[in-house]
């Protein structure tokens, strides 16, 4: 907080009292953009974003001073001299100095401890109309108050918010002596008055923030004002420290041995780097904003200059860049609040000197280990050469917090990463090293903690080079949240919490766990899975295999458990993405899988695995209708695996043994020779996951298609059987249709639920024999899950009716409904999260194993395209009998099976790859084109 004056300014408008409003206007606009484009090129120029932010205050400091002295100039033409002293004061953001350039601006006006009367009053109002009214004139977000002394100190009294804001105040213009005498005593007022408190609350709001924003610095679109290892933790950091410590300059944390020389470098030097990169985003947008998303990183990392030619490389440049200069902040604003923390215990002897709370702890009872010294639940070195004499304890170190449930205390810590060089490749080769290191592999539900802080320490890279690469990795996938490093931090996570946590899911997993021979080795896997990526993410997964055998080698790793761990780094991306794009349904294809795997053991790792990469690859990308498909996949293929042929036996008796059953419960109005046809008209496939509940509703449901052949209404027949029925357990609802099967069925139901507006997971598509097609339709609400909403169902009714019986065209009132949802979370109007890295891309093959013709289709959604794209097939002559729809972050993900119209068609090659062009073309098509 500045108790000087303000500094001559070398540029302000120039305009008198008696100089029109318009004229005045128009001349703080002439400033504004003046000096705005002289420094916008300074910035462009290089210039460190500390001084182009301290520029922006400088020029708002020109714009207030002027309009303050023009405002008092023309109240003492008119009133005299003004009857109490005024001061205006820069609070914030503004207060420091330091403004971006669509900060907002926030200033007090300060009056002396006076009773309101009717000039005063008047007085205030006038400075209000002089001063504020052009401000907003100009639309500048200006954020405003006025307080007398005593209401300065109440309102810092009760609001945390306002008494930080007031720790950076500055005189922009006004009576000096006034603030001088406010600066002083509040400085007095915030060192004395439950400085304890201030610590504790901010203490707090760094923890909540921190965790709003994913406890990581390493997201993939980073906030860079509020997320971790952003500004906030910075400027929090001065914040609490001007508090507890009474400091004025971050200088003074070394001199007072709360910070080492080199650690404030890096702390102002991330800073500047983060003011710089903000400005820049500023300048790039109409609005503010602090997010460093996917669409803007390209633009951001050319506009700062860096040089690369690959767009990719580029961005990765600067977000490397970015996570390093963050983790330095985040890192160094740790270690200050440690400390500050200490200063604050309950022990109010310790307080206020860090010298006497170490001495003090250096008398608590101990016990030595391996040249550590253990004190409650920290471990600290006995000599600072402890890793000069034997520099394996950078490994051991962690095992023994581990084993002693403890963690190294701040000189340890601030140690182990000055030591890290000491990890040579003797070290690395060390037998006792990779002992240690393979032990803390073993400890089954604590892996992560030990892990997460060898990485943030700076070692688990130096011991593991291979590893060092994923630092910073920047992961351009539309899956992934988080860089490289700490996503496999996180799915080693996720272990620990299958291991421990005692809820259904976690058990579910953890006994498949425990069925195999080493529950532990997963924690392996999962460290090794993503290591091929050093080289690039294609073909990642088959060079991590390469990358992992010395690593294997150096942890002596036996060689039966090799294959296991080669087999899953391998092929780690197969189980998810076989359940995503093929019919569970279908007999083939636990067969197709269980040949892919081949062991019952192999099975049982994928299975966990995947999950827990997924989970670790962003928290929402996992829900429990994915869970099922998992589940579903991996119990046909297990039992496939551990019965062969013996699994069609089991199928059949299945099959005759639902049959048998619904005709000795007697369905009402259900003749036994009924059920037993629907049984012989329907595929294998149907029965492997309809039970017996939903094949009594289909063949209700059928008989009543077929009891309205009797109507009189020539157009009954025409008119599908429909039935909604909610699955709670897996949060969205079934829509069965019934009806007689026509070319463009399916794309007319799609078309229907998308005027509707509802969102389409799944669909299963059966046709019996004699025609009658069964097609079932797992759907959601957009951001509601099950349909509770009665107008949709009616909607959708409505719209088959017309689609099939009055053959209406669908694609008006789709392109309607897409502008009715424009706003909706998964159809954003005029927001691209689909880099310009990611292509649409279609793909129509053969597959061999599963004798099918199958669709993979990646894009960006929008209303209208599973419309579009079903019925771009059944134009082509396609029937498309299975798909399965996914939406990951605007993301179309979507497979159909599809099959010739008229069964004795020969599809050659040529035919696919037309459909395949127009397809793309669908996908390629400017939005607003795809949507009508």
């Amino acid at each position: 907080m500045s108790v000087l004056s303000t500094p001559p300014l070398l540029n302000q408008p120039v305009f008198t009292s008696e100089t029109p409003a318009a004229a005045r206007l128009q001349a703080c606009k002439t400033y504004l953009e003046t000096e705005g484009e002289r420094i916008r090129e300074r910035h462009q120029a290089g210039q460190t974003g500390r001084e182009i932010c301290h520029a922006l205050s400088d020029r708002m400091d020109g714009l207030l001073v002027s309009l303050f002295a023009t405002t008092l100039a023309a109240w003492r033409e008119q009133h005299g001299e003004p009857s109490v002293p005024v001061c205006l004061i820069a609070l914030g953001g503004y207060g420091r100095g330091e403004l971006s350039p669509l900060s907002d601006v926030d200033v007090m006006f300060l009056y002396p401890d006076t009773k309101k009367s009717p000039e005063i009053t008047k007085f205030q109002e006038f400075l209000t109309n002089g001063i504020l009214y052009p401000l907003w004139d100009l639309k500048l977000k200006i954020g405003h108050s006025s307080r007398t002394l005593p209401e300065v100190f109440a309102e810092a009294g009760r609001e945390i918010k306002t008494k930080t804001a007031l720790l950076e105040s500055r005189l922009i213009a006004g009576t000096e002596t006034l603030y001088t005498n406010f600066a002083e005593a509040y400085r007095k007022h915030y060192l004395q008055n439950d400085p304890k408190a201030y610590i504790v609350a901010r203490l707090a709001d760094q923890g909540s923030r921190r965790a709003q924003h994913g406890d990581t610095v390493f997201l993939q679109e980073p906030d860079i004002k509020n997320g971790v290892g952003g500004l906030r933790d910075y400027q929090n950091a001065l914040w609490m420290s001007r508090v507890r410590l009474g400091i004025t300059r971050l200088e003074e944390l070394v001199e007072q041995h709360y910070l080492q020389p080199g650690e404030l470098r890096d702390f102002q030097s991330a800073y500047d780097f983060l003011l710089r990169v903000r400005n820049e985003l500023h300048y790039m947008s109409k609005h503010a904003t602090d997010m460093l998303n996917l669409d803007t990183q390209p633009r951001l990392a050319a506009n700062l200059g860096y040089p690369q030619e690959v767009l990719l490389e580029r961005v990765e440049a600067f977000m490397q860049d970015y996570y390093r200069h963050a983790q330095s902040i985040y890192r160094i604003s740790k270690t200050i609040e440690q400390r500050l923390a200490l200063t604050v215990s309950n022990a109010p002897s310790l307080v206020g000197s860090l010298k006497n709370l170490i001495l003090a702890r250096r008398s608590e009872r101990t016990k030595r280990l391996d040249g550590f010294l253990i004190r409650g639940r920290e471990l600290a070195y006995e000599n600072r050469d402890i890793f000069q004499e034997d520099p394996v304890r950078l490994i051991r170190v962690f095992r023994h917090c581990q084993q002693l449930d403890c963690t190294p205390d701040l000189d340890l810590a601030s140690l182990i990463r000055s030591s890290a060089h000491l990890i040579t490749q003797q070290v690395i080769e060390s037998t006792d090293a990779n002992l240690s290191f393979r032990t803390i592999l073993e400890e089954v539900g604590q892996v992560y903690p030990s892990l997460s802080l060898m990485h943030e320490l700076g070692i688990l890279g130096r011991f593991l080079p291979e590893f060092a690469p994923l630092t910073c990795l920047v992961q351009h996938e539309y899956y992934h949240r988080y860089t490289a490093d700490i996503h496999t931090l996180s799915t080693i996570r996720e272990l620990d919490t299958i291991f421990t946590a005692t809820g259904p899911r976690a058990e579910k997993y953890r006994e498949v766990l425990h069925e195999t021979a080493s529950p532990a080795l997963l924690y392996l896997i999962l460290l090794l899975h993503d290591i091929g990526k050093s080289q690039g993410i294609q073909g990642h997964a088959e060079n991590g295999v390469t990358i992992a055998g010395p690593i294997l080698d150096r942890l002596a790793v036996p060689a039966d458990t090799r294959p296991t761990i080669n087999f899953i780094i391998k092929n780690h991306l197969i189980m998810a993405r076989f359940w995503q794009k093929h019919d569970l349904d279908d007999p083939q294809t636990s067969v197709a899988f269980a040949e892919m795997v081949g062991d019952a053991d192999y099975l049982r790792y994928l299975y966990v695995h995947t999950y827990c990469d997924a989970n670790g690859t962003s928290a929402s990308l996992w829900n429990s209708y994915k869970d099922s498909l998992h589940r579903r996949l991996f119990d046909t293929t297990l039992e496939r695996l551990l019965l062969g042929e013996k699994v069609d036996t089991r199928l059949q008796e299945r099959k005759e043994m639902i049959r048998q059953k619904l005709i000795a419960q007697t369905i009402p109005g259900i003749s036994p020779d009924e059920i037993t046809a629907h049984f012989n008209l329907l595929p294998e496939r149907y029965f492997i996951q309809t039970d017996a509940p939903e094949i009594t509703l289909h063949i209700q449901m059928v008989n009543r298609l077929l009891q309205s052949i009797s109507k009189a209404d020539s157009l009954n027949p025409l008119r599908p059987v429909i039935e909604w029925k909610d699955d709670i357990n897996r949060s969205y609802t079934t829509v069965h249709v019934v009806t007689w099967d026509r070319a463009g069925l399916f794309y007319k139901l799609a078309g229907a639920f998308s005027v509707a507006g509802l969102s389409i997971l799944s669909a299963r598509i059966t046709t019996r024999t004699d025609h009658i097609a069964i097609d079932t339709f797992h759907v959601v609400e957009p951001g509601r899950g099950l349909v509770q909403n009665q107008k949709a169902m009616e909607t959708f009714a409505r719209t088959v009716d017309d689609a099939l019986i009055s053959e209406k065209d669908l694609l008006p009132e789709i392109s309607a409904q897409a502008v009715r949802l424009a706003n909706a979370n998964r159809y954003k109007a005029g927001v691209s999260e689909l880099p310009s890295t990611f292509p649409p891309t279609v793909e129509v093959y053969h597959e061999i194993t599963l004798n099918r013709i199958i669709v993979e289709v990646q894009a960006h959604d929008k209303i209208g395209l599973l419309y579009q794209l079903v019925k771009t097939i059944s134009d082509h002559g396609f029937d498309t009998t299975f798909a399965r729809i996914n939406t990951e972050r605007s993301i179309a993900l979507d497979t159909f099976y599809i099959e010739p119209q008229q069964p004795d068609t020969v599809v050659d090659d040529a035919t696919l790859l037309h459909l395949r062009d127009t397809l793309h073309g669908v996908i390629s098509a400017p939005k607003a084109q795809v949507a009508g």
